[in-house]
């Protein structure tokens, strides 16, 4: 199962359940603007800053969580917070929407 990051051109392979911050992370694919890279919370579900856009397979990632739900109100559905999102199916992402 592969996770596709549109702009950065790559697809990445992941085992069900994976961390989508973590596996961007681990494939170098910069999820954070500039504020973020200074303000992240290290994947704690703190800060917000690793909002990401879901292009499709949204049927696939765990539900959003209370946190995102407060933090992601007031944007589209198709956002989400890359620390609490879990991977189960393939899945593309739009970085920095």
């Amino acid at each position: 199962m592969t996770i596709n990051f549109v702009k950065e051109n790559k697809e990445v392979v992941f085992a069900q359940g994976s961390n989508l911050r973590e596996k961007a992370l681990q494939n170098k694919v910069d999820i954070y603007t500039f504020k973020g890279k200074l303000t992240n919370c290290g994947g704690y579900g703190q800060c917000g800053t690793c909002v990401v856009e879901i292009v499709s397979g949204m049927e696939n990632l765990s539900p959003r969580t209370d946190f995102e739900q407060r933090v992601l109100k007031r944007k589209p559905d198709s956002y989400r917070l890359a620390c609490q999102t879990m991977v189960n199916g393939p899945v593309t992402v739009k970085t920095k929407p």
